[in-house]
């Protein structure tokens, strides 16, 4: 028992020690909108260079309807590698495109 508590103390210290990238990160810009109820769309971008843009709208797809979605995210990997992803979702799916994607 005593064992097992000194793993959770000892586990406990290391997550406390870890320091958190980026916590200190500010919002530079920030602008959402609301269109109805047909769509929305949004962007931000923070001190630490992610940024993100995304805009949905409401289509009819026969008797149904869903959101179809386009957007990107830009961000830096641990590597120093600036990474950016665009997509679209919508009917056929989660469609991601980026240079580090490999393609079917």
């Amino acid at each position: 028992m005593k064992c097992a508590l000194v793993l959770v103390a000892l586990c406990l210290a290391m997550a406390v020690a870890v320091p958190v990238p980026d916590r200190n990160a500010q919002t530079l810009k920030f602008d959402s909108s609301i269109n109805g109820v047909d769509g929305y769309s949004y962007q931000y971008e923070t001190s630490n260079g992610i940024s993100a843009q995304e805009a949905g709208e409401l289509k009819n797809f026969g008797e149904a309807s869903a959101l179809a979605v386009r957007g990107s995210f830009t961000y830096t990997a641990a590597d120093g590698q600036v990474y950016t992803v665009n997509y679209i979702a919508d009917e056929n799916g989660f469609q991601p495109e980026g240079k580090h994607i490999p393609k079917e």
